[in-house]
């Protein structure tokens, strides 16, 4: 029997998965995840769902939601994607990952299958998810997309309800070009009859939302921002996702028998029942130093915003991106006396240093380009003064180095 890491490795070898090797990796459609299932005896027809589509923010509601169900003493299954350290990440019950048995049972389980295609990483991986939650006998699923909504092998669930926190330029290569394109795409999670609940109100994409819920016979919700509510996840950008996932319960209320008290306990206790890594994640204090994965141009325009709700005399910034990213935009909204570390990290998709200087090279701020992520945060913490702030910030494997 191979041991766990032998079973992860093959698993990134037999089906390249889209977190380390990017576009090759993109399968659209469910005809894969439709026979793979079948072959396990649906088990999605035998759970129930809420699932979660959007450009930012899907993690942290995905999160939210599990810690109210746990809350309410529901067997919470929650899928979400991608990992930072550990494949067994994406897949918890009750705030506990997977067991690596269970990984390599079930990837023993696979090869046995008479399949005659060649699913990818995630087709596997969400495969794998809805089998554990049948097995461990979950009464709630949380499941968050992993690309886009209406070709994203999780569609092939009927959820409670659909959500959907938002919608911004990034995968435009798989997505559309234009963010009304993209809510179509987003959109595609709506199912007949089903209730829906959209975090971004705008005269872009609302008419998307509405149409296609008028299509399904769906009813569609609106959050409310006004909404807020302590919780113990940092950055104020925590906050809309905290807004959304208390509207999604009150919608589910009737449906799952929710206490108000319980929502709101769920909602301050995500760390404690199901923690939540990268998000403005504090790694020292002496000087404050922060990790985020705000990778995309709408992301780290919120994370600039709560960062400025922080006590610090000189800010650090450590970035390093993919190399599908539009640099160029996103560095227009680095706060302009930061100082700056561009890097490089250790994966096929870094962005590489000289697309980067070319992309950088117009900013006026103290700036400096390094091909080693360990390379940039000596030099930053040797620069700054305990109470300065270093925000490392940008792709989740920049993140994964750093943890």
């Amino acid at each position: 029997m191979p041991s766990y890491s032998e079973t992860v490795e093959w698993l990134f070898k037999q089906f390249p998965s889209y977190q380390k090797v990017g576009a090759i990796a993109y399968k659209p459609n469910l005809d894969n995840i439709t026979i793979l299932l079948h072959h396990l005896g649906n088990p999605e027809e035998k759970l129930q769902f809420i699932h979660l589509a959007g450009t930012n923010g899907k993690g942290s509601t995905s999160h939210l939601l599990a810690s109210i169900f746990q809350k309410h003493g529901f067997k919470t299954g929650l899928f979400t994607s991608p990992h930072l350290l550990d494949f067994r990440e994406r897949i918890k019950v009750n705030g506990k990952e997977i067991d690596e048995k269970d990984v390599i049972d079930f990837v023993a389980k696979i090869k046995t299958l008479p399949i005659d295609f060649s699913p990818s990483f995630f087709e596997i991986s969400f495969a794998m998810a809805l089998f554990h939650f049948y097995t461990s006998k979950c009464t709630i699923c949380v499941i968050e997309t992993g690309l886009g909504g209406r070709l994203d092998s999780t569609n092939i669930i009927t959820p409670l309800l659909s959500i959907i926190t938002n919608i911004g330029l990034d995968h435009q290569q798989f997505l559309g070009d234009t963010r009304e394109k993209i809510a179509g795409e987003k959109a595609g999670i709506i199912k007949q009859s089903t209730p829906v609940l959209v975090g971004q109100k705008d005269s872009e994409t609302s008419s998307v939302f509405i149409d296609k819920a008028n299509e399904m016979e769906s009813k569609l919700h609106w959050v409310d921002f006004s909404l807020q509510f302590p919780t113990d996840l940092m950055g104020r950008y925590q906050q809309k996702n905290v807004s959304t996932a208390y509207c999604a319960a009150k919608i589910l209320k009737p449906i799952l028998n929710l206490k108000e008290e319980l929502i709101l306990k769920g909602l301050k206790q995500v760390q404690q029942n199901n923690p939540i890594r990268g998000r403005m994640e504090v790694i020292s204090n002496a000087p404050l130093t922060i990790i985020d994965a705000a990778h995309n141009e709408e992301g780290i325009t919120e994370l600039m915003k709560s960062i400025e709700e922080l006590n610090f005399n000189q800010l650090h910034l450590i970035y390093g991106a993919s190399s599908d990213k539009n640099i160029a935009d996103i560095v227009n909204h680095f706060p302009k006396n930061a100082i700056l570390y561009f890097s490089t990290f250790k994966n096929e998709r870094s962005a590489e240093i000289d697309f980067v200087k070319e992309n950088t090279q117009k900013l006026t701020q103290n700036k400096q380009y390094f091909t080693s992520s360990s390379d940039a945060y000596e030099i930053a913490k040797s620069k700054a003064k305990s109470d300065d702030l270093i925000l490392i910030f940008g792709s989740f494997f920049l993140i994964e180095e750093f943890l």
